[in-house]
């Protein structure tokens, strides 16, 4: 029995782990084909790895690649935004993934020098409406 159960763990091990290591582009291509409802956590699962490539690339001073994995981070927040806003699911978790990668670009953001800051400064002030949006869709005011 134990050698069983044994074998069932690592069996489900096996599954689970090719969808935790996909690749972004893998992730890119299943955004289409996935229900709505899962999108946004899809989208975001793509923007915060992105946001760890850009980390390490600002990191190790190579900002203009850098600031190609930034674009796709902005870009999938507000995916995950529109999808969460739209199917009425994922929104508190997409919230608090965007306030997450918004404080990480902040630190960052400290971390350059001057020049390099303003597309860093554009992500945070984008992420933080994506945000905004998120709390402003879960919170509607009630008609007067």
């Amino acid at each position: 029995m134990a050698a069983f159960s044994v074998l069932l763990i690592i069996t489900s091990l096996a599954h689970a782990s090719p969808r935790a290591d996909e690749t972004v582009d893998q992730l890119k291509a299943r955004v289409a084909s996935t229900s709505l409802p899962d999108r946004p956590h899809l989208c975001i699962q793509i923007a915060e790895k992105q946001l760890n490539e850009s980390d390490k690339l600002y990191a190790a001073a190579d900002v203009p690649k850098a600031q190609e994995f930034l674009t796709d981070v902005v870009a999938y927040s507000e995916l995950a935004r529109d999808y969460a806003i739209q199917t009425h699911k994922y929104q508190k978790q997409s919230e608090i993934a965007v306030r997450r990668m918004s404080r990480k670009l902040t630190a960052i953001l400290h971390t350059l020098g001057h020049e390099e800051q303003a597309p860093v400064k554009d992500a945070v002030d984008r992420l933080q409406r994506v945000s905004d949006d998120l709390l402003a869709s879960m919170f509607k005011k009630a008609g007067k």
